[in-house]
């Protein structure tokens, strides 16, 4: 595979990192109304097949490091598992595995946030990584007590990180800024400063990712589509002086035939409530999230395979019901190692994978797809 055209990079640039996922709501493995799809739906109250408990999470996790997976996302929400102290729990169950752990920005003080993760990279050995989550939905900020808008939360994202930075890399700092008036702060210096990941489609979120992300992670969307957004960025990053790294979040199902794939995929829809793809999909279209409102255009109104694949191998069932990520890879190991090279021609080189069930999936994935990527010179 070559790369962006207009991009070129290093050969060792040119290869893909994969990384997994911890269902922090519970898992499932037969229909996408159990376990984490559906936390937020307040009619809907889903009880998960395997509850997410430390024992079957560490169990998820395990598996992710003994695969090869170099890292797994932490997600966070009112219906979650609190993802921090999940995090610093399994970090004792597993050796190098990485944690990529969701930070609400504002939720709590900055001078905090840096000591928690500055402690984590102390227990870890320096194995966090940090997922920003600004906030895209006004009703499940004021859970959490934010009533900021949506705008404005990307302006205090940007002053948030900037002090965590300073923090980072052992400032002593006295700031008055719109959002944050700290006086004499300072930390023990991490082992390591964590990485920034940041997503987000609109353009408040595009230009604080271009500012102060290390990584601009999105959620699957058709590998051209994906790509345009992704130059957006790369133009406001390098308007910047800035070189970033691009990752897609993405369900998977991989089988050894095609057919197998889309079985499980059409399973995994068949037994929903109707009602309940209703209200999610009423919820989808008035979401204050940009990204959210282009997950939810993507499943065309309709529930078949025909409305749902919407790019030959990319399945957009999970966003019939399930808020964020919503898009799936479905086909044979072959078919699904070539979608991977199609994003990676795009300019990503980072996948953030999950499945239904995904202790299983983790497998049936690491097994059957990675030798094919290996082969190809993408790992």
């Amino acid at each position: 595979m070559t790369a962006h055209a207009d991009h070129p990079v290093a050969a060792a640039d040119q290869r893909i990192s994969l990384d997994w996922f911890l269902p922090l709501t519970g898992d499932s493995r037969t229909d996408l109304s159990l376990g984490s799809a559906t936390n937020n739906d307040p009619l809907h109250k889903p009880v998960a097949q395997r509850a997410a408990t430390i024992p079957y999470l560490s169990q998820v996790a395990r598996a992710a490091e003994y695969l090869g997976y170099e890292a797994v996302l932490i997600p966070t929400g009112s219906g979650n598992e609190e993802s921090w102290t999940i995090s610093a729990a399994l970090s004792q169950h597993t050796r190098s595995l990485e944690y990529l752990v969701a930070v609400r920005p504002g939720l709590i003080s900055p001078t905090i946030q840096a000591q928690l993760a500055s402690t984590f990279q102390n227990i870890s050995d320096g194995r966090l990584r940090i997922n920003v989550v600004v906030g895209g939905e006004d009703i499940e900020q004021r859970r959490y007590g934010d009533h900021v808008g949506h705008d404005h939360r990307y302006r205090r994202a940007a002053e948030y990180l900037g002090i965590l930075q300073r923090l980072w890399s052992g400032e002593r700092i006295t700031h008055r800024g719109e959002f944050f008036d700290i006086e004499d702060a300072y930390i023990a210096p991490p082992l390591r400063v964590p990485p920034v990941y940041l997503g987000g489609s609109s353009d408040a979120a595009i230009d604080v990712a271009a500012e102060h992300a290390d990584v601009y992670l999105t959620w699957g969307e058709p590998p051209a589509q994906a790509g345009e957004k992704i130059e957006r960025v790369r133009e406001r990053a390098a308007a910047r002086g800035r070189v970033l790294g691009y990752g897609v979040r993405l369900h998977v199902i991989a089988r050894p035939t095609s057919e197998e794939a889309w079985a499980i995929a059409d399973g995994l829809v068949a037994g929903l409530d109707p009602e309940l793809i209703a209200r999610r999909r009423a919820a989808f279209a008035g979401s204050g999230s940009v990204g959210q409102r282009r997950q939810h255009a993507l499943t065309n109104g309709g529930t078949t395979r025909a409305d749902l694949e919407i790019h030959p191998g990319l399945w957009a069932g999970a966003a019939l019901v399930r808020g964020g990520a919503g898009t799936a890879l479905v086909g044979s190991y072959e078919e699904v190692a070539d979608l991977i090279g199609e994003y990676h021609g795009h300019g990503f080189r980072e996948f953030v994978l999950s499945g239904y069930p995904h202790l299983e999936e983790a497998y049936w994935f690491a097994e059957g797809v990675r030798p094919l990527l290996s082969r190809r010179g993408l790992l």
